[in-house]
């Protein structure tokens, strides 16, 4: 063995007792990587990502929430169309992941995707929450602006779908609030924040469209409960002529909406959030330090 191999040997192996003690290793490709160096990558992606999300112009935050509302009801248009032909609410589903495709690789935003990467920024002195705030609010309510206008040229464009349209809508906003619903909404809101977890992980388009169209199965194909997802949908069969009020519509959305939140917030991020405690509080204190924070 030549003496830069032996050089490399050493280097990959932690002294004992020393600080190389304190990180958790993974064999990969037969060399030992340090699992907190990585994590401390991903945080560093993680943060950078929120507060470019944080502070996007008010123009930036509008046209994106549109696009991403228009995306929607590119996916919900995809969903009518296997669902008119196959019966098939898994099928369809699935073909609704191609709306969540256009989401990611078009940088549109979806109000559901805003939960852990924001936070993390704010949380680790990169933004404030008057900013996540006014990222929330503008996203959400420019999503179901673009979802109604594109579900208007649907409606018109396809009226054999209208009684597809109509029922699945109907199915929504007459669920109740029940224990199954309550927990349908949960999963839908940390279904969407794990998706975006997972994007961020990859920079492959390939494992990008993958994750979308799973995204579609779990979150329409078992018709969980989405407060802009299902909204989308909801407001096409209005426009078709289905029998559901704007306060039905809110009657539901308000709940659905506040248990996606805390489906997003609390079950994925949360936890994300504890593993990397040491890192935000790391982070923010520097930023203090350097007078970015008061």
């Amino acid at each position: 063995m030549s003496s830069q191999d032996g050089d490399l040997d050493q280097s990959t192996e932690p002294e004992a007792g020393g600080q190389g003690d304190q990180y958790e290793t993974v064999e990969v490709g037969g060399v030992e990587r340090r699992l907190e160096e990585e994590l401390h990558e991903e945080f560093n992606a993680t943060v950078s990502e929120g507060e470019e999300r944080l502070k996007r112009t008010h123009r930036g935050l509008v046209v994106t929430g549109l696009f991403g509302g228009i995306d929607v009801g590119l996916g919900i248009m995809a969903m009518l169309a296997v669902m008119h032909a196959t019966g098939s609410t898994l099928l369809s589903g699935l073909a609704f992941g191609i709306g969540l495709l256009a989401l990611r690789l078009a940088h549109s935003e979806l109000f559901t995707e805003d939960f852990m990467l924001p936070v993390n920024a704010v949380l680790a002195g990169h933004g404030t929450f008057a900013q996540l705030f006014r990222l929330w609010s503008v996203t959400l309510v420019t999503n179901l602006a673009g979802g109604w206008m594109f579900m208007w040229l649907v409606v018109y464009a396809f009226p054999q779908f209208h009684e597809d349209l109509t029922s699945s809508a109907v199915d929504y906003v007459t669920a109740g609030f029940t224990m199954e619903t309550i927990a349908l909404a949960l999963l839908a809101g940390s279904t969407i924040t794990l998706m975006t977890r997972m994007n961020q992980g990859t920079s492959s388009d390939v494992m990008t469209a993958v994750i979308s169209l799973i995204g579609g199965l779990l979150v329409v194909g078992l018709e969980m409960h989405h407060g802009a997802l299902s909204s989308v949908l909801i407001f096409g069969a209005m426009q078709a002529g289905a029998e559901i009020s704007i306060g039905q519509w809110l009657g539901w959305f308000w709940w659905v909406t506040l248990l996606n939140m805390v489906g997003g917030l609390v079950i994925m991020t949360a936890p994300r959030i504890v593993r990397t405690w040491e890192l935000v509080r790391e982070e923010r204190a520097r930023r203090l330090s350097e007078g970015h924070l008061r």
